[in-house]
């Protein structure tokens, strides 16, 4: 018996070509055709496994938008529970860039507050106790212009000595640009500069491009988005340095 195993492993291709397949296996001369026995082994075959790399365990890192809901610019300060969408980012960036180039002129409101007359004692009045509720300086016509003093000229005045132009855009601010008022006149003056934000409340931007289109093509917060508390916390941070 012995000698019988010896020689059919000398005849067998395995330890060269190996049996990895039923065709190798038939194909050699020890062990084709059989089955059973000494004669039947055959070498086995080995499976390499895949390299698959290693997964982060920090998960991705997402920049302002990437997530498309939500994002915070880089002057929100930590730990602020103020959210942005992606848009508003964009919108206040240009707004926040030339509100820092102003940080070293002596003397200048925060917020310049533009209004029709019709909202001195409820929207304006409204946001304008927001914003100074938050530590926000604030030109407001109704505190800022005493009686008989010429209205344009302290408009002029407090234009020049603010770091941001807010624009509050209410169905009473549209009636006011379409006679072209003292609002109108203020936001010429706004419109040349590059600090204004337009604050949409109880009407829409199609119904303000039909008035001013030049003033509807700029961004801006809305309340329809956003409570008016909400839009006055993005404003405070906007100005704060």
């Amino acid at each position: 018996m012995v000698p019988d195993i010896i020689g059919h492993m000398s005849r067998c291709t395995a330890p060269v070509y190996g049996h990895r397949s039923a065709s190798a296996a038939a194909a050699c001369p020890a062990c084709g055709g059989r089955s059973r026995g000494y004669g039947s082994y055959s070498y086995p075959s080995y499976s390499y496994p895949s390299y698959s790399p290693p997964q982060s365990s920090g998960g991705s890192r997402s920049s302002v938008g990437a997530s498309g809901s939500s994002g915070r610019p880089r002057w929100s300060r930590a730990g602020s529970s103020v959210v942005y969408t992606p848009a508003e980012v964009r919108t206040l960036t240009p707004v926040r860039e030339s509100v820092e180039k102003r940080a070293s002129l002596p003397d200048l409101r925060d917020v310049f507050l533009c209004h029709a007359w019709d909202d001195r004692g409820g929207a304006a009045k409204e946001l304008h106790d927001l914003l100074e509720s938050r530590g926000v300086s604030v030109w407001f016509s109704e505190k800022d212009v005493a009686l008989g003093t010429p209205l344009l000229r302290e408009i002029d005045k407090g234009l020049a000595k603010s770091r941001v132009g807010i624009v509050l855009v209410t169905p009473a601010l549209l009636s006011r640009l379409r006679g072209e008022g003292i609002a109108d006149k203020e936001l010429s003056a706004l419109l040349a500069r590059d600090l204004l934000v337009p604050i949409v409340h109880g009407t829409t931007y199609d119904a303000l491009r039909e008035v001013s289109p030049l003033l509807g093509s700029r961004s801006g917060l809305s309340t329809a988005e956003a409570p008016m508390v909400d839009v006055a916390a993005k404003l405070a941070e906007l100005v704060t340095l």
